[in-house]
């Protein structure tokens, strides 16, 4: 039996990883400028991650959500606080495309309306809400055909403001930096005009936050760059540094009942003990801080080179922008110069998304490779 061929790989076998270096199946090593889709949030194998991990694993691993789980109620009290959001709630799940469902079921059921208003070129996985990030039309339509999806130019508020005053939409859900998209971003006005509007008609705000959130743009959610709050954040990627978990963060104004949501393997206790590492890391190593840091440093040396048109992005999800397409670009670092980078449905864009824990020393070394390779 084969694997269902849906993913172009590169011919590269990872075997182990520390901090920003793997290394392959023959010993090489790699810088790793793109963390697995930016999933790799306080580096790979951190000592404490291990740590966490290890003895949790040799205590017990998963049982269902029957239970009592302390490290579930733990990390539900702790990551609300940390992230600014103290008297919302946690619900836990296994991934983003998980986490952005139960965020637009909970927003259905609240409001008894099923129709979502999203914006053109994000992407939210595969979910009710999936926007074509490709040519391909089998991946335009909604999965689910009961909830309809209206798509709105992103920065363009006045057609939002039609859509809703029809009032038939549930919910809004959108990224605050698109990551597949391209690293287009609301304006600030936009964001806060969007907040208004949505709680003026009872509409629920849902911010994905799955890529951009967990500190990779410099604050803890790209969104409080904006100064907006929401009614639902989805989460995941950087949450678990790797290991699959996910959730969303509820207002208090949703009322919970048994049987509302539910999940298999949310909230495991292994899922837990990666998620509580990530937040010790945090603490103690102000990753907040070295990512502003290190952007700042990035941004300003890039910035030199004549080839990039544009640098888009915040934090360390950075986008170079260049007037050519980039897949050979991304060859010839990943084979040549044994650099993983990533792209976008902009096909220009070479995306960058390290660890948060990637020093100035490994951005000169990109730097100094990329620019070798005009």
């Amino acid at each position: 039996m084969s694997l269902f061929d849906v993913y172009p790989l590169y011919t590269i076998a990872p075997e182990k990883a520390l901090g920003s270096t793997v290394w392959d199946e023959k010993g090489d090593a790699y810088l790793d400028f793109y963390g697995g889709h930016g999933v790799i949030s306080i580096g790979h194998s951190h000592p404490v991650y291990v740590k966490h991990i290890t003895e949790q694993v040799n205590k017990i691993g998963f049982y269902s959500n029957s239970i009592v789980n302390p490290l579930q109620e733990k990390l539900g009290n702790l990551l609300p606080k940390v992230s600014g959001y103290d008297d919302y709630t946690l619900f836990l799940c296994n991934s983003g495309a998980e986490a952005n469902e139960n965020a637009l079921k909970l927003a259905s059921f609240h409001t008894g309306k099923s129709k979502v208003l999203a914006f053109k070129n994000s992407f939210h996985g595969r979910t009710s809400a999936a926007v074509a990030v490709t040519d391909n039309p089998k991946i335009v339509a909604p999965l689910n055909a009961q909830q309809k999806v209206v798509f709105c130019e992103l920065n363009d508020i006045n057609t939002v403001k039609k859509e809703i005053a029809k009032g038939d939409i549930s919910s809004v859900i959108i990224e605050t930096i698109q990551g597949v998209g391209g690293l287009d971003e609301g304006t600030q006005e936009f964001f806060q005009e969007l907040e208004k509007t949505c709680k003026t008609n009872g509409v629920i705000l849902i911010l994905d936050e799955i890529q951009c959130g967990y500190g990779r743009s410099g604050k803890f959610f790209a969104h409080q760059h904006h100064h907006i709050k929401a009614d639902i954040i989805s989460l995941a990627k950087g949450m678990g540094n790797g290991f699959p978990i996910g959730g969303i963060l509820i207002s208090p104004e949703f009322k919970p009942s048994y049987g509302l949501l539910g999940t298999t393997f949310g909230g495991n206790h292994l899922a837990c003990a990666a998620a509580l590492a990530v937040l010790e890391v945090f603490d103690t190593e102000n990753i907040l801080e070295n990512v502003t840091k290190q952007s700042a440093y990035f941004i300003d040396k890039f910035s030199t080179l004549p080839q990039i048109k544009k640098i888009k992005g915040r934090g360390l999800m950075l986008g170079l922008e260049f007037e050519f397409e980039v897949a050979e670009l991304r060859k010839k670092l990943i084979y040549d110069k044994k650099i993983f980078t990533g792209n976008a449905n902009n096909k220009n864009l070479l995306r960058v998304l390290p660890p948060l824990t990637i020093s100035q020393k490994e951005i000169d070394i990109l730097f100094k490779n990329l620019q070798s390779c005009f």
